[in-house]
């Protein structure tokens, strides 16, 4: 039986205004986030638009620049939704 993950885009919307927030958070701008995490500025842009993902690799980045845990980054994609064990039920 295969488990499929729920429906991203609700998800990948939370964790780009979790960027977001972050990012305005601590008052940065794209090119201060861009310049502390090492990415593109138009990266970041296209991320918190929503127009790309962003690889784990950038994800990872982000999360040291913003001086987070991967987790607290990546806990804006399960947010509203059972783990999949708990669906199945």
């Amino acid at each position: 039986m295969a488990i499929f993950p729920p429906n991203p885009n609700p998800n990948l919307t939370a964790l780009r205004l979790e960027l977001g927030r972050l990012r305005g958070e601590r008052g940065w701008t794209y090119d201060e986030l861009a310049h502390r995490s090492g990415l593109a500025r138009r990266t970041l842009i296209e991320i918190e638009q929503g127009r790309t993902i962003g690889t784990l690799k950038t994800w990872h980045a982000l999360a040291h620049a913003l001086d987070v845990s991967i987790e607290h980054l990546f806990g804006a994609l399960c947010e509203g939704h059972a783990p999949p064990a708990e669906a199945a039920e």
